[in-house]
């Protein structure tokens, strides 16, 4: 009669620099686009924790971003799919949350995930929309009178940290310097007074655009503008961009060939959910995030 070998307890630790290649296969598992590269500079600008069976195999990962004293993001909850149902996922999020305390938390919810977040206080509150796609030329955005655009040098990065941090309600003082060494950035000026930057760096099985943050305008000009002008620059690769529900550029992004290929929900914990389903600046807003974990 054969015997029947019972599992032991996962270990639970702080992520490490050298758990990325073990992240990485998971979120390959997982049908994740992410590259290691990818993972390395989600841990560069955060922290986290790992799961490890009996052999010392990473079959688990959370990570989570503090945004100043009172705000944080968590995301990359990954459990190997032979060792779901075991808790695992619901412990992960216990200690990214405990060390995240009282700060008012947001993550991006899989319809998988969702159940979970929930049992752990997380409301619904509001979207972000995943578009993504192979764009050939792109028609040149007339921007405002008076408006230009112009490349980011690092006399910039304090003023764009502090017009990311405003439009997005998020302290990026800490994530952005380590984003920024992965990313090309362009301004856009008016009268030398800065209205809005997009940001543009490899992900995935392409690249990604975001953030973009940007003024008002009409019909989202200056938006657009950002937005196109790494389409142009990047003609015939595949690009992405993850923009907050309601942000208005749908129907444009499908028009280009970025279509829309998911919608997903953003969710906030310590604090209700209605106070979160606005803007947070009445005259800067976020048309395109970091990501789906950084926020």
């Amino acid at each position: 009669m054969s015997e029947i070998r019972l599992k032991k307890a996962p270990a639970y630790r702080a992520f490490r620099s050298s758990d990325i290649v073990a992240a990485h296969a998971l979120s390959i598992a997982a049908g994740w686009p992410h590259r290691a590269e990818d993972w390395q500079l989600m841990f560069d600008t955060g922290n986290g924790f790992v799961a490890q069976d009996d052999s010392g195999e990473v079959i688990g990962t959370a990570l989570y971003w503090k945004c100043g004293a009172g705000r944080g993001t968590l995301g990359l909850v990954i459990v190997s799919s032979e060792e779901q149902g075991r808790g695992i996922g619901r412990k992960l999020m216990e200690l990214v949350l405990e060390a995240l305390g009282n700060r008012v938390t947001f993550l991006y919810a899989t319809p998988a995930g969702k159940p979970l977040y929930e049992k752990l206080g997380f409301e619904a509150c509001s979207t972000v929309d995943q578009h993504q796609g192979t764009v050939g030329s792109v028609q040149a955005v007339l921007l405002p009178a008076g408006d230009q655009l112009r490349p980011l040098t690092g006399d910039d990065i304090p003023h764009v940290i502090e017009l990311a941090s405003r439009a997005s309600g998020l302290d990026r003082g800490e994530t952005f310097p380590a984003l920024l060494d992965f990313a090309e950035g362009v301004l856009l000026e008016r009268s030398g007074e800065l209205v809005g930057f997009s940001l543009f760096r490899r992900f995935g099985r392409g690249y990604a655009i975001g953030p973009v943050v940007a003024a008002h305008s009409p019909d989202d000009r200056r938006a657009k503008a950002l937005i196109a002008h790494w389409l142009a620059q990047y003609a015939g690769e595949f690009m992405r961009i993850d923009l907050p529900g309601g942000a208005g550029l749908n129907d444009w992004l499908n028009g280009l060939g970025m279509t829309r290929v998911d919608t997903v929900v953003r969710m906030v914990r310590n604090e209700p959910a209605e106070r979160h389903g606005g803007e947070p600046d009445p005259i800067y807003r976020v048309f395109g995030i970091i990501n789906q974990a950084m926020g």
